[in-house]
């Protein structure tokens, strides 16, 4: 053969060239061949190539002594899933592990290790299900989360879990990913409260670990995700929560870009984090994940007279009643307002604070005004405003339609109410959109 009279380092380019397949074939040929094949740098690029990884560990994180073996050993393991599928679910893992690690370290250390194939048959015996290919390999990697610690009280839970959530009327609600064994015991829990068949092929996947109920449902036939209602536990009433025609070949092996609602779901959010739409928000020292979007269309900000306030909501499937005639759609939303470095200026006149007397609201539904809301005060508060200091409140409103925004103003005081140093202003919220979002969470 011609290339037989190629140094090695022309042959270690020509290898480079190819794909780890091809290269374990070549290296069948010569002596030449499988000494240039073997070459541990060859395989160190396969691995950061397809598994991105940088030094030679499994999939659980043990050290393996070269990156040759490192590569058989990733595939032995994951040989009777797709590849792509594979590099696919490792790369979302590694994205929100990134972040985790930049941003929430204390959640990252929740994660499990991952489950084996038969922690995975154990759960499809028991509750007579087929999981999902995508799910699988999502659980092959982590195991859910592991809530030890952290807890805050009944009110809100663990706050440490990968999706989050939100707060309003006292009420918290913060969603993590259950371990199959929790899987196991909470969908024969609810199946049973629920009255569903045992020939049901939904599982319950996350839930918040707050006394707020919010349930996450895998039909594991389908791959389609679903998020329960307010009328769950009477007529278990659920919502899609990721757009049905995404969804492909969940149980084929052979077909192409195989991806059910659960590895849609956890990419979407992935994106969410890395792109900033959603972030951490801290209260009291207790950092979690805060669902309320803070990046434009999905969040306005207005500033008024050095005012500046933010908003953005929420849609809130477990207090959503699909079932009343008028249309019961419930939607959080977060209002975040602060005073500008340099102060509040009213008619080239600089005030170092200014306080919150009255609030007006108008709400619509498909672009028609529903109501029009005007009061004192913001859930029984009037803040005061100093430069550098924010003030974030959240409440609630329902809607008879899927879509609808809010808008209005407050009006505020220079000085404070008590000590008034000129005449009351508006304060513009700029519309922000109450909508049932392509995605839930």
């Amino acid at each position: 053969m011609e290339l037989e009279g190629v140094d090695d380092l022309a042959l270690h380019l020509i290898f480079a060239k190819l794909s780890p397949k091809d290269s374990a074939v070549a290296a069948c040929v010569s002596r030449q061949f499988r000494s240039s094949a073997s070459e541990d740098s060859l395989w160190e690029k396969f691995c950061n190539q397809d598994l991105n990884l940088t030094d030679p560990i499994d999939h659980l994180g043990n050290l393996i002594p070269s990156f040759k073996e490192t590569y058989k050993v990733w595939r032995r393991a994951f040989g009777m899933y797709p590849w792509p599928l594979v590099k696919r679910v490792k790369g979302c893992w590694d994205r929100l592990k990134n972040w985790l690690s930049t941003n929430f370290p204390e959640a990252l250390v929740t994660l499990r290790d991952g489950a084996s194939e038969a922690d995975i048959q154990e759960l499809e015996n028991t509750l007579k299900v087929k999981l999902p290919l995508p799910t699988r390999i999502l659980y092959r990697f982590h195991n859910g989360q592991e809530l030890k610690g952290g807890y805050v009280d009944s009110i809100r839970g663990f706050p440490l879990g990968l999706i989050g959530g939100y707060t309003f009327y006292g009420q918290t609600v913060n969603v993590y990913l259950l371990p199959l064994k929790q899987v196991v015991s909470e969908t024969k829990s609810i199946i049973r409260d629920l009255g569903f068949s045992r020939r049901s092929k939904f599982i319950v996947v996350a839930s918040s670990s707050t006394l707020t109920e919010k349930v996450f449902f895998l039909n594991c036939a389908s791959g389609q995700l679903f998020v329960g209602t307010a009328n769950l536990r009477e007529d278990g009433e659920m919502i899609p929560c990721v757009p049905g025609a995404l969804i492909n070949s969940v149980h084929e092996c052979n077909a192409e870009q195989q991806q059910d609602a659960m590895l849609l779901w956890l990419e979407e959010h992935v994106r969410r984090l890395e792109n900033g739409i959603i972030k951490l928000r801290e209260t009291k020292n207790i950092r979690s994940i805060s669902l309320f979007p803070e990046e434009s269309p999905l969040c306005s900000a207005a500033i008024t007279n050095g005012v500046r306030v933010r908003a953005s909501a929420v849609f809130i499937p477990e207090l959503t009643d699909l079932l009343d005639s008028g249309g019961n759609y419930q939607f959080a939303y977060s209002i975040r307002m602060s005073l500008q470095d340099e102060g509040c200026i009213i008619n080239g006149i600089t005030f170092n604070s200014c306080q919150l007397h009255l609030r007006h609201w108008i709400v619509l539904a498909n672009d028609y005004l529903v109501s029009r809301v005007d009061g004192e005060a913001v859930i029984g508060e009037y803040p005061l405003l100093h430069p550098g200091e924010e003030f974030v409140y959240e409440s609630c409103s329902s809607l008879y339609s899927s879509m609808g925004s809010l808008e209005g103003s407050f009006t505020f005081v220079p000085g404070s109410l008590t000590y008034p140093k000129g005449s009351p202003f508006e304060v513009q919220v700029a519309r922000f959109p109450l909508q049932v979002p392509t995605y839930i969470f």
